[in-house]
Parts: C-alpha cells; sequence; structure tokens
C-alpha cells in the first residue's frame, strides 16, 4: 500500500512539473523576409532548423522561437495587427505606416538591422539613361507601401512625376520580389526597385544594370508588437542584445554566415 501511495505521489509531481515548465514556456513568433537586408532573421532562421538557435540559446529552455518568412513589409504588419506576430525585421515604410495607423498604439522600434542594400535597376540595353527617360515607363516593386515601393514613388515625385496608385506619369506596379525578374526579362516592366539578393539576381539572370543605388536609407529595423514589449520587455531586452551579437558576428564573419 505504502509503495503504490509513493508511486501515486511520485506520478502526481511529475505530471505537476510537466503542467508548470509548460505555462511556463514562453512562444515568440518572429518574422523575417528572405532578402540579405534582414540578414539576421534569414541566418537565425537557418540555425534553428539546424537545432543550432541563436536566440534560443541566449534565451533559455523556457522560449520556443517560431520562424515566419514574409515577402515584404505590409503583410508582415498585417500579421502583428492581426496579432499573429510578436517579432519581425522589417523596413521602416511599413513599421511607420503601421505606427501612425494604430495611433501609435501598436509598432515599437527595438533596434536597428541594416542600412542601403537596395537599388533601382533597368536592363542593360535600356534606353533609360536619365531620370527623365522614366516618364512612360513602369517599375516594379516588392509590395504596395513596402520601403522599396515608398523610397521609389518619393524619388519619382522628386523628380518631378505625377505618381499615383494605380498609373500617372510613371507606373508603379507592386510585384513579389521572385516575380520580378520575368517581368523585367519579357518587357513587363521597364525597370525595378528592389533589394538584395534579387537586385544580383536581377543583373546576373536579366543582365540588368544599376541606374540608382539606394545607399543612404534606413533598410531594416526590428520591431515588436506593444502587446509583445508590455507583457515580455525583460525578454525583449534579450532578443535586442541577441541581435546586436548577431550582428557583429554577421559583419566579422562574413563567409561563415
Amino acid at each position: 500500500m505504502k509503495t503504490k501511495l509513493v508511486l501515486f505521489v511520485t506520478a502526481a509531481i511529475c505530471v505537476f512539473a510537466q503542467l508548470v515548465a509548460a505555462q511556463d514556456k514562453v512562444v515568440v513568433r518572429f518574422g523575417h523576409f528572405p532578402n540579405i537586408t534582414h540578414a539576421q532573421g534569414v541566418i537565425a532562421h537557418a540555425l534553428s532548423r539546424n537545432g543550432k538557435g541563436w536566440f534560443e540559446e541566449r534565451l533559455g529552455p523556457n522560449v520556443e522561437i517560431q520562424w515566419f518568412t514574409y515577402n515584404a513589409g505590409p503583410s508582415a504588419m498585417e500579421a502583428m495587427f492581426a496579432g499573429s506576430l510578436d517579432l519581425t525585421y522589417v523596413g521602416q515604410g511599413p513599421a511607420l505606416n503601421a505606427h501612425f495607423k494604430s495611433n501609435g498604439q501598436e509598432v515599437r522600434v527595438i533596434a536597428g538591422a541594416a542600412n542601403a542594400g537596395a537599388a533601382l535597376v533597368v536592363k542593360s540595353d535600356s534606353s533609360i539613361k536619365t531620370a527623365a527617360d522614366f516618364r512612360g515607363k513602369k517599375i516594379a516593386t516588392p509590395q504596395l507601401g513596402n520601403t522599396q515601393d515608398i523610397s521609389c514613388r518619393a524619388w519619382l515625385k522628386a523628380q518631378g512625376f505625377k505618381v499615383t496608385q494605380t498609373g500617372g506619369d510613371v507606373t508603379v506596379l507592386p510585384t513579389n520580389n521572385p516575380d520580378q525578374l520575368a517581368l523585367l526579362q519579357n518587357g513587363g516592366v521597364d525597370a525595378v526597385w528592389t533589394v538584395e539578393p534579387w537586385v544580383t539576381r536581377l543583373e546576373r539572370e536579366a543582365k540588368a544594370r544599376v541606374f540608382l543605388e539606394d545607399k543612404d536609407v534606413i533598410t531594416t529595423w526590428l520591431v515588436s508588437s506593444a502587446k509583445f514589449l508590455g507583457s515580455q520587455r525583460d525578454l525583449a531586452k534579450k532578443i535586442v542584445s541577441a541581435n546586436a551579437e548577431l550582428t557583429d558576428w554577421i559583419q566579422k564573419n562574413p563567409d561563415e554566415a
């Protein structure tokens, strides 16, 4: 009887310990895009798949990272608004738009991630030589309202062009990054404003040349939902620290990264 009682108590303790551990586990839903300007996310995601999670090793066993990949910023911001994303690497344009759209109640910038890495490219044999030559042309961008889309429209307006959402003097055509290659090759668009590695891919496979390099723009931030930052502030600080360590490691070990 005593043996049965001891076994019962032991089993109960084990079940209780498992329940406590499950309750203490924190799931962090982390987003990024398949771009070089999101190198921290791309590399950390790959390390997680290989069981060598960069963030996991620094945040402890009670933190689980779930990775999500998006084509461009507006999609990631929609996921954050929907409550299905806690953190993401994202361009400043979509982050600021989301912040204003929520009247400052939602998105929080917690760290920097990348500068530059974007460019406006045209085919090497294109007749486009100056900014004025873009009149009547079509330019592809990754998504309506993403950082490159905003940069493209702002630059065109600065050149004196009238640009609307669907037309104007120059047509800006939001197109998923993987689909831009065929469009440029087939003449569906005359130019593309995008980020690495897509810029290099267009140069190599579509024989494109860089017309304008977007050198000074802040390309990527690490942002948090207001809810996550408010409820997990200490964890957010550890994530910021881990992101800084990862950025430093990438810069010092480019070949390995």
